[in-house]
């Protein structure tokens, strides 16, 4: 690929009111601006560093997409053929040549400014290089969801074939929308010189250093609980595979121990091909499940015994040793119970919540512009194949639906094929989310708090290799102790899912407009003197800001407003539901810590 064009000193005024610069040529708003020595630059800064302003961030985010679009489409990232089948030949933005010191062959990840001996050149070409990941491979990595299709089955047994047709669409519209929430606040925000590389950056940028905590604190709790889940599912198809001869404890170690030689992983890039696999083995877990289903009577057995079983007993239990028969419902059943449908809507929700890890995707990407095609075609796959596993498998098996449902599937040799693919899938996916969940803690615990040395680093690979068996061993230890997936599953989407997917991305992208909006004439970012000037400040101008929005961003701002709020009223019955179903299923004993016995 070549090289982007040089850097020029003395193009136009990056500090212009938005309606003028969009006027200009794209090559003039390639400007880094060397300035004066007073101005301190990108890399002598903290990571976290309060003191930067939004207009700071936004200034040099214009500057890096105005690059992006110079850079030569050589790789064939354009045509949806390009998603299916990514491109292997993209080898990321190259740098601009220049002598880059020993310094300047890691980021700055830590809270210390940046060393003083980096230049302007050497700091960009330190974050383009982290830049290889195309479209196709974050299609695939979005796609790489192995516990979202599987529960579908259940949370329509729950809901009935009305409601929960009208649930799922309206949670995959709206987490379709979020997507471009998410993807506009990034590219605003997003630089060579200050890289965005989380969630909780986001927060930091537009909300200041409380929300980025909360987000992180949410983000690592996800992560951790959704590997802990995989532990579970992957433990309990094992189970089913020995017939019971292995105990489900060991069943689940022995997926941990997996865990410690995948998770070794470092990169996205390296878990592309892994995730290109997963998805098409998901999709043949899919036509197997649904084989078994439509030829074999439901597993009984394990439907009546389900450690997560929403709705009346008397449904699955047998009379004379004889089964009810399957049974659908146009709307809620007549037998369930309010919590229980709150619970499998919540197995819908579960379904997209790829938005948490958004950021992190992006700021792998080669153009991250080119996110928002690949985020809505996944979204776009994950909706009709989900939606139609989901209603075939309700519409074969009725209330007997089992979370996850390739383990309802009564013939072994059908069960035991689909258990073992679903089983290779989900440890693809339990690598993802245990990869991202350990960047997470090692970056904004390890590296800023405690002055761990950089992934990038030697010292830094080493804490990796001795830090995965230790995140997955917390994992194992919490799968043991809540073998309850439904009930687990249902938490995890109320309490962090639903936040990510639905409330924090409406939330961003009202603040990111706002903060846009504000900028007037003779406001803005000087690089020359590192200043950033504001004619008004606080709520004054965060009222003015609201109104002088764009009409498109001004309606949308309004929708956020009530979008948030209704997430997050959703997020409280969710969760109260999930946590009545945990209750119970202990109070029954169908639920039991560190058990030899399937809770299934």
């Amino acid at each position: 690929m070549a090289q982007p064009m040089s850097v020029a000193l003395d193009r136009g005024d990056p500090r212009l009111h938005e309606k003028e610069r969009d006027n200009m040529d794209a090559l003039d708003a390639i400007d880094y601006g060397t300035g004066s020595d007073a101005a301190i630059r990108p890399q002598h800064r903290k990571l976290h560093d309060p003191s930067v302003t939004f207009e700071e961030y936004y200034y040099y985010a214009q500057l890096t997409r105005a690059e992006e679009e110079q850079q030569p489409n050589t790789d064939k990232e354009r045509g949806w053929l390009s998603i299916l089948f990514p491109s292997k030949s993209g080898g990321g933005i190259q740098p601009v040549a220049v002598n880059m010191t020993e310094d300047a062959k890691t980021l700055n990840n830590g809270d210390a400014p940046g060393p003083m001996g980096i230049s302007d050149e050497e700091w960009t070409n330190a974050s383009r290089a982290l830049r290889t990941a195309t479209r196709g491979a974050i299609f695939y990595l979005i796609t790489t969801d192995i516990l979202g299709p599987f529960g579908l089955g259940y949370a329509f047994a729950t809901m009935g074939w009305g409601p929960g047709i009208a649930l799922y669409t309206v949670f995959g519209g709206l987490a379709a929308y979020s997507g471009y929430l998410l993807y506009s606040a990034f590219l605003g925000l997003d630089s060579y010189q200050f890289p965005l590389r989380s969630f909780g950056d986001l927060g930091f940028r537009l909300y200041g250093r409380w929300m980025r905590y909360l987000f992180n604190v949410l983000q690592g709790i996800q992560l951790l609980l959704n590997v802990g889940l995989i532990v579970i599912s992957n433990g309990e198809a094992l189970y089913q595979a020995s017939k019971g001869r292995l105990c489900f404890i060991i069943c689940c170690l022995v997926w941990a121990l997996f865990g410690f030689f995948l998770g070794q992983i470092r990169t996205l890039q390296k878990f592309g091909w892994l995730a290109n696999s997963a998805v098409w083995i998901n999709l043949l877990v899919m036509f197997l499940t649904m084989a078994g289903a439509a030829q074999y009577p439901p597993n009984y057995k394990a439907a009546s015994a389900s450690a997560g079983m929403a709705y009346n007993p008397a449904l699955v239990t047998p009379m004379n040793g004889v089964y009810p028969p399957v049974q659908t419902s146009g709307g809620l059943p007549e037998s369930g119970n309010f919590a229980g449908s709150l619970n499998g809507a919540m197995q819908a929700v579960f379904a997209y919540g790829g938005a948490m890890v958004f950021p992190e995707f992006m700021s792998e990407m080669k153009r991250p512009k080119d996110f928002l095609t690949a985020m809505w075609a996944a979204q776009a796959f994950i909706y009709c194949w989900y939606m139609f596993y989901g209603l075939f498998m309700y519409g074969y098996q009725g209330q007997y639906n089992v979370n996850p449902s390739y383990l309802g599937i009564s013939n072994y040799n059908l069960s035991t094929a689909g258990n073992s693919f679903a089983m290779v899938s989900a440890a693809i996916a339990a690598g993802l989310y245990g990869n991202i969940g350990l960047k997470v803690l090692y970056n904004n615990i390890l590296v800023e708090i405690f002055r761990c040395p950089p992934l990038t680093t030697r010292g830094g690979k080493l804490f990796w290799v001795v830090l995965v068996p230790i995140y997955w061993g917390i994992a194992f230890a919490l799968a043991a102790g809540i073998p309850n997936f439904s009930g687990l599953t249902g938490v995890v989407a109320a309490v962090c899912i639903l936040q990510f997917t639905y409330s924090f991305p409406p939330l961003l992208a009202v603040a990111y407009w706002v903060k846009r909006a504000a900028l007037r004439d003779g406001e803005g970012f000087d690089p020359a003197t590192g200043q950033t000037v504001r004619h008004d400040h606080g709520f004054q101008r965060f009222v003015r800001g609201f109104f002088a929005m764009r009409p498109k961003e001004l309606a949308m701002s309004v929708f956020n407003i009530f979008y948030f709020f209704g997430a997050m009223a959703l997020a409280g019955l969710g969760a109260y539901a999930s946590i009545i179903g945990l209750m119970n299923a202990f109070k029954a004993s169908t639920t039991t810590s560190y058990t030899c016995t399937i809770p299934l």
